[in-house]
């Protein structure tokens, strides 16, 4: 996981030193490669987190099921907030996007 946070980094400083050489417009570029680059942030992290959470969630509800199937509707709910993490990982990239 550090790795990943070493590599977003010299890629926008790489990014900030290419920018700041050239003209106005170049600053709108880079601006908006920033845009790009945490909107993918956003849904790309609001992804793996809920991906892990889904695998470790679902797997302890369906072993709670298998011993107690009435379990099922309490289950079900904790997977659908999960599955919600994602979608605000959506909405929030989206308003980046947007900006």
């Amino acid at each position: 996981m550090p790795l990943v946070f070493l590599i977003t980094g010299i890629a926008l400083s790489v990014t900030g030193l290419v920018y700041a050489q050239a003209g106005g417009e170049a600053a709108s570029a880079a601006e908006s490669g920033y845009k790009m680059i945490g909107a993918g942030m956003a849904i790309g992290l609001a992804g793996l987190g809920a991906g892990y959470g889904m695998g470790t969630a679902s797997a302890a509800a369906i072993g709670a099921m298998a011993e107690k199937p009435e379990t099922f509707s309490k289950s079900l709910i904790y997977i659908v907030f999960i599955e919600a993490i994602a979608i605000y990982g959506l909405v929030v990239a989206f308003m980046i996007m947007m900006a």
